[in-house]
């Protein structure tokens, strides 16, 4: 089969190698260094794993800047393009998605349009309406960052929002490219897949905050917070898992999802789901907070990314603390090597480690690293289980 995907990003390229295993696949992208990186067998993003697979695993995969090149005899196309969460209207940035989708059926209208990008709720009805066709699909994706390739080849659940009667074909490209053939399956509406995806999401995030702020109150009341979180996580119907603190959940889903939901919920009544997206920011203050009751005179921030494996910081909890640090006046330098710029975020960027740890006075770390084995003394970090 011949497929088109739209976005080279952490979705769109996970959801393309894995279907190149069994078909030919085209990825379009407007980014020329993207495309060049593909077609010399690189992957376009950095994630543990995926460099490796690409060198293993015989794929049937190009990429182009041209659209129609790869629409043209496409019979399913993959929508994974950013919508960022837009402040002005208060909901996603749909725009590239109507784009793909308008292409699409310009040049090849008999093809299956399935959006893997986040959307909000009731879009894919609107976009079936406007042109007139069953055959656009909302197939969310459930990929954990820098486990995209994990999750793609083995994932956790598959949902297929869209007619009934061509369900069955959506279903069996992502089956046959799963290595997890006891997957569960949900063939649903679309406006009801879309939910799925904003309330999951909600819920991890409502999940971490709920232990942020368990956290928040052991830290406040000199209480051991890791034998507390231990203590409730031994209930069954709670578990150990998804449970370490953090400075706040962040990266690219959870804080825009939350929202799009919130917008979701005008006129209905909720009080759960804008406590969830106010605790956030509670945190993150409250981190600050604590961070500058130790009195540093330099604090280093240790890594932009939010997970281990990834190069990923986009929308990463630790802005929300550099903001909320910068008004006290306290020097910041960052270490992030994966940047090439002088200053992020106002602060210094410094590449030598030992001269990050020099000069800090607190390191704080979203997450426990070995390169700070050596400076425990200096390091704040609210990560009590060394994981998640």
């Amino acid at each position: 089969m011949d497929i088109a995907v739209f976005g080279a990003g952490y979705v769109g390229f996970a959801n393309a190698i894995v279907l190149a295993q069994h078909n030919r696949v085209i990825v379009v992208d407007i980014d020329p260094a993207k495309v060049a990186s593909i077609n010399n067998g690189k992957s376009p993003v950095h994630e543990s794993r995926v460099n490796e697979f690409l060198a293993e695993t015989t794929l049937q995969l190009r990429a182009t800047t041209e659209i129609a090149e790869a629409v043209s005899c496409a019979s399913v196309v993959i929508i994974a393009t950013p919508t960022d969460y837009d402040l002005q209207t208060g909901f996603f940035n749909t725009s590239t998605v109507e784009q793909c989708i308008n292409q699409t059926l310009q040049i090849n209208p008999q093809a299956i349009i399935v959006i893997r990008s986040t959307i909000p709720i009731g879009f894919t009805s609107s976009m079936q309406k406007e042109y007139e066709s069953q055959s656009i699909f909302f197939v969310p994706e459930f990929l954990r960052e820098g486990q995209t390739l994990q999750d793609s080849l083995y994932p956790s659940r598959i949902v297929i929002g869209g007619a009934p009667h061509q369900s069955q074909k959506v279903v069996d490209l992502f089956l046959t490219s799963s290595r997890n053939q006891d997957v569960p399956v949900l063939l649903t509406g679309p406006r009801e897949a879309e939910a799925i995806k904003l309330f999951s999401n909600s819920y991890l995030a409502l999940r971490v905050a709920y232990f942020n702020e368990v956290d928040t109150y052991a830290i406040s009341e000199e209480l051991n917070a890791g034998e507390i979180i231990t203590g409730i996580g031994l209930d069954p119907r709670i578990g150990a898992h998804y449970n370490n603190p953090s400075f706040g959940y962040g990266g690219y889903c959870l804080p825009k999802d939350t929202k799009q939901l919130l917008a979701n919920y005008s006129g209905i009544p909720q009080d759960l789901i804008s406590a969830v997206v106010e605790s956030n920011s509670t945190r993150k203050s409250f981190i600050a907070s604590d961070i500058l009751s130790r009195h540093p005179q330099t604090v280093g921030i240790f890594r932009l990314i939010m997970k281990v494996g990834s190069d990923n910081f986009r929308s990463s909890s630790i802005f929300g603390i550099i903001e909320r640090l910068r008004p006290s006046g306290v020097s910041i330098i960052v270490f992030e090597p994966n940047i090439d710029d002088e200053t992020v975020a106002g602060c210094e960027v410094v590449t030598d480690i030992s001269t990050f740890k020099q000069r800090s006075d607190l390191i704080v770390t979203n997450r426990r690293s070995p390169e700070l084995d050596d400076v425990q003394d200096k390091v704040y970090t609210r990560d009590l289980f060394d994981r998640d």
